[in-house]
């Protein structure tokens, strides 16, 4: 994963807070990702653990990879 991304390839959506278990971000969010400028994807990087501890969410490490 790039390192502009805080994608830890855990995609689902918990649906009482609406944000994505494995990063924190909304689907809009998610969406978008790729046609954001680098300055907002790292803008919104910095909310992501916060957003997750407010939200009651722990974040979960990405999935080791296979060899």
């Amino acid at each position: 994963m790039s390192k502009e991304t805080p994608c830890v390839a855990v995609c689902m959506i918990d649906p009482r807070t609406k944000l994505c278990f494995g990063c924190g971000r909304t689907l809009p969010e998610i969406a978008r990702w790729h046609a954001m400028e680098s300055a907002d994807r790292l803008a919104v990087m910095a909310l992501l653990p916060a957003r997750m501890t407010e939200a009651g969410l722990a974040p979960i490490a990405a999935s080791p990879k296979r060899t």
